[in-house]
């Protein structure tokens, strides 16, 4: 794994853009955290992941009722990345204060989030706010180790069976390692940023959080392609082991 991580940094260098990441071996316990890894960065849609995490973590302590619409609108953040389905939940669940999600998000272990003004009068909203590679590492940590079981098992499974569109960033582990993922993705002021957190490996052994801010140097397509390749270096062929 040093060898990967070696060889990934040295790709790193040679793409536009700065990229932090944080790959973890949940079996043993190691963690590498490259030196962007506390950057903060748009979350785009990765953010999408948490609001779902959140709202079973309310539900799970009777806070909220969820019903079937909530439920095909959580399905509908992960699997296609849905903005509307997204605004809606938002809407539904912010609270009188607009702050239930983000008390949550920190609960979450995701304690370098912020929340960014911007959206006319409704603040926080679920499209303007930032985070750390560290925070999305450890929001994949809360959904792989403290979520219930049954509501952990949906969200696994439909990070394992995102749309075409989100079939990127972890992704790039390969088929053989079963990955999931939440990827994100934005065009700013700064230019790109794309995003991908996720796991691969069995049992979800390995998980990844990346964050690439392109500053003008790149593309969407030149985002997409570090992070899967990235994805690749580090964890394509370790599906068995």
């Amino acid at each position: 794994m040093q060898q990967r991580i070696a060889a990934a940094n040295e790709y790193l260098e040679t793409r536009p853009g700065t990229v932090g990441y944080v790959l973890r071996d949940r079996r043993t316990g190691g963690v590498y955290r490259n030196e962007r890894a506390a950057d903060q960065v748009w979350t785009a849609s990765t953010i999408k992941l948490a609001m779902v995490a959140a709202l079973f973590k309310r539900s799970s302590e009777g806070e909220i009722t969820l019903s079937s619409s909530d439920l095909d609108l959580m399905q509908q953040m992960l699997h296609s990345s849905d903005n509307d389905a997204a605004d809606a939940l938002w809407f539904r669940y912010a609270g009188d204060d607009h702050f239930a999600y983000n008390n949550d998000f920190s609960l979450l272990g995701m304690t370098g989030l912020e929340p960014q003004p911007g959206f006319e009068d409704f603040y926080p909203y679920w499209g303007f706010q930032k985070c750390t590679p560290n925070d999305l590492d450890q929001l994949m940590q809360y959904v792989l180790t403290s979520m219930d079981a049954e509501h952990r098992t949906f969200v696994i499974g439909e990070m394992q069976q995102v749309d075409w569109n989100q079939q990127w960033g972890v992704w790039g582990a390969g088929p053989e390692a079963q990955p999931g993922n939440k990827d994100g993705w934005s065009e700013e002021d700064t230019g790109w940023v794309i995003n991908s957190v996720g796991f691969a490996g069995p049992g979800q052994r390995y998980t990844l959080a990346i964050m690439n801010s392109l500053n003008g140097e790149g593309d969407y397509d030149d985002g997409v392609a570090t992070e899967s390749t990235l994805a690749e270096l580090l964890l394509a062929g370790r599906s068995s082991d």
